[in-house]
């Protein structure tokens, strides 16, 4: 080999070995890709959340009730229906049934099918008036 060629030989390496630095500071210059997306898992909106009270001003809540109110509000609770059973069937006809339209049970017989009230006074108004529309525009064209 000639010293040209190794000359040029010596060259193209350099410029090959340059190349590979300039290719990896590009790659480490290149921002990375983002991650996939996942969403936040669901969170209800609580509008109660992180809500507190001094205790001086619970304590004047609690005082302002009287205790025989809370009692009559536990008793009326105890006997609250427990089960679907025990309450009352929409069948069971009281003694007021008989003087409740539709016998109690919810239906009654449909009104007629009929003119709001008011309509005939209301086409009154109009047949006038289109009568002196109509006399109107016959004055106008000449023929009245």
């Amino acid at each position: 080999m000639t010293d040209d060629i190794k000359k040029e030989l010596a060259q193209l390496k350099q410029a090959l070995a340059e190349q590979k630095a300039e290719v990896e500071a590009l790659k480490a210059a290149q921002p990375k890709p983002m991650p996939k997306f996942k969403p936040q898992p669901y969170q209800r909106y609580d509008p109660t959340e992180g809500m507190c009270m001094p205790p001086s001003v619970l304590r004047e809540m609690v005082n302002a009730v009287p205790d025989h109110v809370m009692r009559e509000v536990a008793l009326r609770d105890a006997r609250a229906p427990q089960s679907p059973s025990m309450i009352p069937r929409s069948e069971q006809v009281s003694g007021d049934a008989a003087r409740v339209p539709g016998g109690g049970k919810g239906l009654v017989d449909p009104a007629p099918l009929s003119n709001p009230p008011g309509v005939a006074q209301a086409d009154k108004l109009m047949d006038e008036q289109d009568r002196r529309d109509r006399a109107e525009l016959a004055r106008k064209l000449g023929k009245g």
